[in-house]
């Protein structure tokens, strides 16, 4: 592994994501530095918490600028899948713009927030190699992004959810790999040793 980057933007679950990348043996930098981003092979874009703050935070740093246009792969997490959206309804807020798709509140029918273990199906493209149908993964989100033609894997929670997207060089994640047990290690490390991707 080349250099890998977690953005280190005050919104994000940092600390989670490093432990996970060292348990496969990688030492990633935190960084909200632009240069440092700048110079990354690959990155993760982790988040928790809300929508408009998050925003403000990139914007205080200059990222909000500077995240949809680098070239290299970066992976959202969970709120960091979301901000790669055009908007959200988390505070109301124009997010980054990578991807055309709207953050939406998750409906009342079932408990909000959504909380532990959900199936991954339908699962596509380089990220999801050697993962199996309907494996499960770590949730903790009460807005959701609809299924759309960046979808890569759906699960279902009220209502069916877009669970991974791809754009060229950007992924993205509703689940915390981090916190999926052997299911979210496998999908880190194809992240970082996947080389197939497109970039315009």
């Amino acid at each position: 592994m080349k250099k890998l980057v977690i953005i280190d933007y005050g919104a994000g679950n940092v600390k989670s994501v490093s432990y996970a990348l060292g348990r496969l043996g990688i030492e990633p930098i935190l960084s909200n530095d632009i240069e440092e981003i700048q110079s990354a092979d690959k990155l993760i874009l982790p988040g928790v918490g809300q929508a408009q703050f998050a925003m403000e935070q990139l914007k205080v740093k200059g990222l909000d600028e500077l995240i949809p246009k680098l070239k290299q792969p970066l992976l959202g997490i969970c709120l960091g899948m979301q901000l790669l959206g055009q908007f959200s309804e988390e505070g109301e807020v124009e997010t980054l713009g990578i991807m055309d798709f709207h953050v939406k509140k998750l409906p009342s029918i079932g408990k909000v927030p959504q909380i532990g273990w959900n199936q991954i199906y339908d699962l596509k493209g380089a990220l999801f190699q050697g993962i199996v149908e309907r494996e499960y993964a770590y949730y903790l989100n009460s807005y959701y992004v609809p299924l759309n033609e960046h979808n890569i894997a759906t699960t279902n929670y009220s209502v069916a959810i877009s669970a991974a997207v791809q754009k060229d060089n950007f992924y993205g994640c509703q689940f915390h790999p981090e916190k999926s047990g052997e299911i979210g290690a496998k999908i880190l490390q194809n992240f970082i040793e996947n080389e197939n991707y497109t970039c315009n």
